[in-house]
């Protein structure tokens, strides 16, 4: 773990829980595609540097997630680098309790507000076209956060954050965190259809071929929500319908997990209800959903 792994002349990624880009982008400067989870990170990856005498002068987050801005404040404090993130992800970043309190509806309690969930504050510029290195490209690939990232350097090395699970991620946890399922399928359609010299997901093994995998987490979805339709076909409330989603896909439940797999399910609920295979109503107080 925290192995640095060359891609190309200039790309590079650490294999930690969520990978970290990087890329030279002078002879002595270096740039980082996210920061890791927490400072613990943020250290590893200074001494990496730090190891092969780069300066570092910028990371680019992919998205707010904790697992992937954690690092940030440390190396932000030791280094003087400056810190891009994407639109409506940079509010989460510098505020990070908006994280477990988007996930839970409300206040958040203690349950939810540790470093899983809540990394520490950062300050962060907007990333637009005009402050990537040259010859870089922004990739938009919503649908798993808000307005997600990846980033395609001059190497034809492409970054893809976390808009891919791993085969064998999905036989066992089943269900992906999404934010907009509708945006997440024409992210996967746009990745199917791309060709590079390398794919790095964050949590997939770096790959020259990507589209095999695009195609299995799309399928995944439909899966999915297929179940919750067949869920519905007898009007459910949230709880009844978050319930049967884990006793199908063999799923233990926790506080984290409701708020995650919970936040999700009400994804897959708006999609479906906008393709008007669910409708909502209200019966005796209680919001339930149905199947059309």
């Amino acid at each position: 773990m925290y192995e640095l792994i060359r891609l190309s002349e200039n790309c590079f990624y650490i294999q930690s829980p969520a990978k970290i880009g990087v890329v030279k982008t002078g002879r002595d400067e270096v740039c980082l595609i996210d920061s890791g989870n927490d400072k613990d990170a943020g250290k590893k990856v200074k001494r990496i540097l730090e190891e092969n005498a780069w300066t570092l002068k910028a990371v680019y987050n992919t998205h707010s997630h904790a697992d992937h801005i954690g690092g940030n404040r440390y190396l932000q404090a030791q280094t003087g680098c400056i810190i891009y993130t994407p639109e409506t992800e940079s509010m989460f970043t510098e505020h990070p309790v908006l994280e477990p309190s988007y996930l839970y509806g409300g206040n958040p309690p203690r349950e939810l507000r540790h470093k899983f969930l809540m990394a520490q504050e950062s300050s962060v510029r907007p990333l637009t076209e005009d402050v990537l290195p040259d010859g870089w490209e922004i990739l938009p690939l919503p649908g798993h956060s808000f307005n997600m990232v990846g980033f395609r350097t001059p190497d034809q090395v492409v970054y893809l954050a976390d808009c891919l699970s791993g085969r064998e991620t999905l036989e066992k946890y089943q269900i992906g965190f999404l934010t907009d399922v509708a945006a997440y399928l024409k992210t996967l359609e746009k990745v199917e259809g791309m060709k590079a010299e390398w794919f790095v997901p964050s949590h997939v093994d770096a790959a020259k071929e990507i589209a095999s995998l695009a195609r299995i987490n799309r399928n995944k979805v439909q899966e999915i929500g297929e179940v919750i339709v067949g869920i519905c076909e007898k009007p459910a409330s949230f709880e009844y319908i978050l319930k049967k989603v884990f006793d199908v896909f063999g799923l233990t439940m926790t506080f984290e997990q409701h708020a995650l797999i919970g936040s999700t399910v009400r994804s897959y609920l708006t999609w479906l209800s906008d393709l008007q295979k669910l409708k909502l109503s209200i019966e005796e107080n209680v919001l339930v959903w149905s199947a059309k």
